[in-house]
């Protein structure tokens, strides 16, 4: 399927948000299309502060405009910033609904009955510290310092993460690496000695060709990627998509190619062969820069697309014209590595071949393909070492996950569940903005854990349903109300943001660099903190790099020269030794192979659906977080429930109509707590159902979003565990539909 690409219509849902935000400012001139300078209007806003964004991890830089109440109007892209380049998506210029959402937490609370029946007394911020210190000596006492994990999310894991190090415990995790991103990390570091990182290293604004396997780029809404994919196809660029459901970009692409799910490795494996057989690799980049290639060409040898065929579904001549497409673009190509990549459990193995199927087309550190990011060498505050743990997280799982590099969320909850193999169960946890009931898969075994814990810690802006199982809630104020750490972020030019409060925190809500250090200082602790204040520590470490706290808040973004002219390291062949095991680009994976997993990515066959279910497939909107926005009133006058994409053929069969609600039962007999709109649509496979994460919440405290659509994470009971580095494989599921909860019916 061929489809001609337009940069403003590509971009329009983006346009949409923004407009809709701003058709109800009179500063909008709708004679001009634009928004009217400051004085045009005197008072509207007389100040601009500094910030970069919280509610999705690209974290763009932008500015907070207050009126002279001092009052937040509204917030703009900052014009320096390689993250935004001076625009931000709808939830950037929605954060301010977060600012005003009457629904905040408001005051610390500790629980007065049992965990999730949602009973809490207000506290003052002293003895909720007390509380909470009392709790962690008494864990240290019985279990050891060790038996605590911080789950984090956001800019004020850090120093939660200070304080929980100083205390004892480096068990720090955030579900992005399990729940996300984790095996690509690994399978690019199995194969070029480091990771993708984040913001990704891909040069999309000079690519001549753009490979997405299940990225849905125009919804998730990665504001820089989705920029530099205009620019790039502007300059005639080809995208080519592969998904079962034709998604915002599939509709942009010269290709779309709508794959069987669970299938991706075979169809990488078929390019492979094509690439490699019909001599359409760059030979010269992989005889100077790989280690394998004659194993790799053996391996792929009856990989044919005729092979392929039969399992993907995807036809032998789009195979070869789409391998043709990416050979004819090399080495201006990229094969995108996604970012959440957690489907079936053989995951590491699939980001290896996207690995591979990059490094045979030359565009590893080439225009156009992989450049190299560098950011700026930045000082942290000097303080006493932190003790040494005796115990980690990895002690729960002797031998397995070898490769992983950082704590596994999913791996600490299944290691808080008591069992008799373990000396030490996890006792305490410190959950940190992540709302691990919607994060986590297999809801009954984090409730399991959480009922086992002697202590848990929530610190959010929102109620979410974790913050019902709390011990006790600390209420953090928004981004817009605190100081922060400062973002050094690796790009193409090394950069540094501020944020800084725009107004007074409202209500009795703290940042999370207060409440860490008055916990500590209960503990005995605040040595390791041993700043007076947030402005001393980030003043000390600015000087460090040259600028101040005076500087960045008139600045708000600084760029620095890089150290080295290597953003295109293997753009003429020069020579260069990569970190691996044999020094160069391992095809053949011998750091793979020494723990013994496959060194080459092979195909495995994944369940299919039982008759009468499909397999759930989920993903996110432009305009929301993950569930983190969905109460949030600017973004919820864009969307305030999701539905279920339903194929026609399907939907005939079940007798759906369009707006109709149903509940989904998935293959365990778990039904969603709510129900969900029907969306009938050929934009999605007949054996595959699609919703938008982030929905179906159940906290009654969230006026908004309480009760509206259905949340995905109820229906993820199977997970399918990657072996290489623990990462939660969670597209094993498939639903069915029922016309009323706890009804049976069928099709």
């Amino acid at each position: 399927m061929s489809h001609t690409m337009n940069r403003r219509e590509f971009i329009k849902i983006a346009g949409v948000g923004a407009s809709s935000l701003a058709f109800a400012t009179p500063l909008f001139d709708f004679s001009k299309g634009e928004v009217l300078a400051p004085d045009t209007h005197p008072g509207m806003y007389s100040k601009r502060t500094p910030t970069y964004c919280e509610i999705c991890f690209w974290k763009c830089a932008g500015w907070v405009h207050t009126n002279e109440a001092g009052n937040i109007w509204k917030i703009t892209g900052h014009e320096d910033d390689p993250h935004s380049n001076g625009r931000l998506c709808p939830r950037g210029t929605g954060g301010v609904g977060m600012y005003n959402d009457e629904d905040r937490l408001k005051t610390p609370l500790i629980r007065t009955g049992k965990r999730g029946s949602q009973t809490f007394r207000e506290a003052s911020w002293d003895e909720a510290f007390e509380y909470i210190a009392d709790g962690l000596k008494k864990i240290a006492e019985e279990h050891g310092p060790e038996c605590v994990a911080l789950f984090t999310h956001g800019s004020g894991g850090t120093y939660f993460g200070d304080m929980l190090k100083a205390y004892g415990s480096n068990n720090i995790a955030a579900p992005s690496y399990a729940q996300c991103r984790g095996p690509r990390e690994v399978g690019f570091i199995s194969t070029y000695g480091e990771g993708v990182q984040s913001p990704e290293r891909v040069d999309i604004r000079d690519t001549r060709c753009l490979v997405l396997i299940g990225s849905h780029f125009g919804e998730n809404m990665h504001n820089g990627p989705v920029q530099e994919i205009s620019q790039a196809t502007g300059k005639g660029a080809s995208i080519i998509t592969v998904d079962p459901r034709f998604s915002t970009v599939a509709s942009k692409s010269k290709f779309w190619l709508p794959i069987k799910p669970a299938t991706d490795l075979a169809l990488l494996l078929a390019w492979m062969h094509v690439i490699i057989y019909e001599g359409l690799y760059d030979k010269e980049y992989v005889e100077k820069y790989t280690y394998g290639f004659e194993d790799l060409k053996a391996h792929v040898a009856g990989m044919t697309p005729e092979w392929a065929y039969g399992i993907t579904t995807i036809k032998p001549e789009q195979i070869r014209a789409t391998a043709r497409e990416m050979a004819n673009a090399s080495p201006r190509v990229i094969i995108h590595p996604g970012r959440h990549v957690t489907w079936y459990g053989d995951d590491t193995q699939r980001l290896r071949a996207v690995a591979i199927l990059n490094a045979i087309l030359g565009s590893w550190g080439r225009r156009g393909g992989y450049y190299y990011p560098e950011k700026v060498s930045f000082k942290s505050y000097p303080h006493p070492p932190f003790p040494k743990p005796k115990r980690t997280w990895k002690d729960a799982y002797p031998g397995q996950y070898k490769l992983a590099g950082l704590a596994l969320a999913s791996g600490i909850c299944d290691a808080t569940v008591p069992t008799t193999e373990r000396d030490c169960s996890f006792k305490g946890w410190i959950v940190n903005g992540t709302n691990l009931i919607h994060t986590l898969p297999n809801q009954e075994n984090t409730l399991k854990a959480i009922d086992a814990l002697d202590l848990m810690v929530v610190i959010d802006t929102m109620p979410m349903e974790i913050t019902g199982y709390a011990d006790v809630i600390l209420p953090e104020c928004t981004y817009l109300e605190r100081y922060d750490s400062i973002r050094v972020s690796p790009h193409r030019e090394p950069t540094i943001a501020l944020r800084m409060p725009a107004a007074e925190p409202k209500y009795n809500t703290k940042p999370a660099w207060w409440m860490a250090k008055g916990i500590a200082e209960k503990l005995g602790l605040g040595h390791y903190l041993p700043w007076k204040n947030i402005e001393e520590k980030l003043d000390w470490e600015l000087k460090q790099v040259g600028t101040s706290l005076q500087e960045m808040k008139r600045i708000g973004v600084k760029k620095f020269e890089r150290e080295y002219d290597d953003l295109y390291p293997m753009e003429d062949l020069a020579d260069f030794e990569f970190n691996t095991n044999t020094g160069k680009i391992e095809l053949y994976s011998t750091a793979m192979e020494d723990e013994g997993y496959d060194p080459l990515p092979k195909y495995t066959h994944h369940e299919e659906p039982p008759y009468g279910y499909y397999r759930l497939n989920y993903g996110r909107a432009p305009m929301h977080t993950f569930s983190r926005t969905a109460n949030n009133p600017n973004l919820t006058d864009l969307m305030d429930e999701n539905s279920v994409w339903v194929n026609p053929k399907v939907a005939k069969g079940w007798d759906l109509k369009n707006d109709q609600y149903v509940w989904l039962e998935n293959q365990d007999g778990v039904i969603t707590k709510t129900p969900i709109k029907v969306r009938v649509t050929e934009r999605i496979r007949f054996d595959s159902v699609f919703v938008v994460h982030g929905f179906g919440h159940t906290n009654r405290h969230l006026s908004r979003a309480n009760g509206r659509g259905a949340s995905d994470a109820d229906l993820i009971t199977r997970v399918h565990t990657d072996p290489v580095m623990g990462g939660t494989g969670m597209r094993g599921n498939f639903v069915t539909f029922r016309f009323e909860a706890g009804e049976e019916v069928s099709s």
